[in-house]
């Protein structure tokens, strides 16, 4: 109760916008989508484990005598989700957080939701955190400096994050608001639209260039192998402190670059064991500082899919049914990389045993030489069958291509993907419940002394706390009670949170009841 004014302002109801009523029941879609955002507010992950807490209790909060069970409330969703309007919904979104946020940097990269069921033939993609290939839908998350989502795309195979850069998200995020003129572009050859930040993932020179020639868009990003070290008494001392951060002390240098004939700005950060960390930006307009602290406060989208993953069971499928994929689309020949593994362990065991000839060779002991000769001679024998693999598997190779069209795959491997419209729909509601949650946490901040560790600790705490319902009809006010909360400190900040929310005058949504908070003592 504490967080609906701010589930409201981040615009949870602008749903309406997109979707039309239910046609039926009794629990509207106004109704549905409140209950869904305060479910995963209180860490209720899935309609199931509301079985788990009383529908009675939980119906007060919700102004009527009871929520649905989990039956009832995976119907509604699925009618909400059958009108295909979660991609508008969240463009309208993005674009008004963005316009109140006046942001040009934004943030881009891959999360896998790895799949574990049977139905679906998915491509396998590397999942970072598990340090494994496997099968799973890759999405490609836009999000601000502080980690704060704007929208996603989702691969339809196994798409790689420049791919979907330049097919899909440069002209995404051009389209976002406070973006410069066409007449402040042409006036200034040096200005971006805006800047994107990404891991290596996506590192290119040549795509660099592309990205600004197509859209005027600058990118910040870390050097792939570098092999040279600079000079140390080139870095000069440089500090940063912002409003969420503590003051941070960084050792730069900058020179200008040519990789693949493009010219682009190299920053250096000297760490204290004599590291060197390289980050390169087609962006002329940043210091030198700007471009190292947005390239390293890249862990805040890090971050946000950590949260994500532990508080609001992010990677969850709700929906296990099938699409099918255009048979157009051109993807990896699965049999080509099966016979490339194959190689590729086959050479890794060939220069094992090239090892162990060389080690033996290196043997002068004349009393090993009856042991060193049987060893080299089952060594050999060994290296001539692994040389023999290798060529066999390099003349099966060359008969397969390395890339096929869907269509082509046999039957039983032809990928399909899933049907994600009610994946897109709750990720955007956690997305709001995840930026409601960060804005009350900022909001408290400069009350606490270790702010960035508390603040989210603290804003759970309030969320977990119990309260008071009356409803006082005669001045249209819902009163809304804290209890007292484990420490003084505690106390103390809930009596400023509710003087600046009972200066916001909500109203609770479908009434005219306005929201008054008080605290028990």
């Amino acid at each position: 109760m504490f967080l609906l004014p701010f589930l409201l302002e981040t615009g949870l109801l602008t749903f309406k916008n997109h979707y039309r009523e239910l046609d039926k029941g009794y629990y509207y879609s106004e109704f549905i989508v409140l209950l869904l955002a305060l479910m995963y507010l209180r860490r209720i992950k899935n309609p199931e484990q509301l079985k788990n807490f009383s529908s009675g209790e939980f119906g007060k909060l919700m102004g009527i005598d009871r929520i649905p069970e989990a039956k009832c409330l995976r119907s509604k969703i699925g009618a909400l989700t059958a009108q295909q309007k979660a991609a508008e919904w969240n463009k309208e979104l993005a674009h008004s957080w963005s316009a109140q946020e006046e942001n040009e940097i934004y943030y881009i990269d891959g999360h896998v939701q790895v799949y574990h069921g049977y139905l679906a033939n998915l491509g396998k993609k590397h999942v970072s955190r598990q340090k494994l290939c496997l099968p799973g839908i890759q999405e490609f998350w836009v999000n601000n400096i502080e980690g704060m989502p704007y929208f996603y795309v989702t691969g339809q195979v196994n798409e790689k994050l420049q791919q979907m850069i330049e097919d899909h998200l440069a002209e995404m995020i051009k389209q976002m608001p406070n973006m410069p003129d066409q007449k402040q572009l042409d006036g200034d050859v040096e200005l971006p639209a805006c800047t994107i930040v990404f891991d290596r993932e996506a590192y290119s020179p040549s795509f660099f260039k592309r990205l600004w020639e197509q859209h005027r868009i600058a990118v910040i990003t870390y050097r792939k192998a570098v092999k040279d070290r600079w000079d140390e008494t080139w870095f000069q001392s440089y500090s940063i402190n912002g409003e969420l951060t503590e003051e941070v002390q960084l050792e730069l240098a900058e020179q200008p670059v040519v990789l693949n004939q493009v010219e682009m700005r190299e920053i250096r950060c000297l760490s204290k064991d004599g590291h060197q960390s390289s980050v390169i930006t087609t962006n002329r307009k940043l210091s030198i500082l700007m471009i190292a602290f947005y390239m390293f406060s890249r862990w805040s989208q890090e971050n946000f899919f950590r949260y994500l993953r532990q508080d609001y069971d992010f990677d969850r499928i709700l929906q296990y049914a099938v699409n099918q994929l255009d048979s157009q689309i051109v993807v990896s020949n699965p049999a080509y990389n099966k016979v490339n593994q194959q190689l590729k362990k086959v050479r890794e065991k060939i220069q094992r045993r090239k090892a162990v000839i060389h080690d033996l060779n290196q043997i002068d002991e004349i009393d090993k030489t009856s042991y060193i000769v049987s060893r080299l001679f089952k060594v050999n024998q060994e290296l001539l069958d692994f040389n023999k693999q290798e060529q066999d598997l390099l003349t099966q190779r060359e008969q397969i291509t390395t890339t096929i069209k869907i269509e082509d795959m046999p039957e039983e491997y032809r990928y399909n993907t899933l049907q994600l419209e009610s994946k897109y729909f709750i990720n955007i509601i956690k997305m709001i419940c995840y930026r409601a949650e960060t804005s009350m946490a900022n909001l408290i901040y400069p009350f606490l002394k270790k702010s960035i560790n508390e603040k989210r600790m603290f804003v759970k705490n309030i969320i977990n706390s119990t309260i008071d319902i009356k409803v006082n009809r005669k001045e249209n006010v819902l009163e809304i009670c804290l209890y007292s909360l484990s420490t003084p400190r505690e106390n103390e900040m809930v009596l400023k949170i509710c003087e600046l929310l009972n200066q916001n005058n909500c109203v609770y949504p479908g009434t005219n009841l306005t929201l008054r908070y008080k605290f028990a003592t």
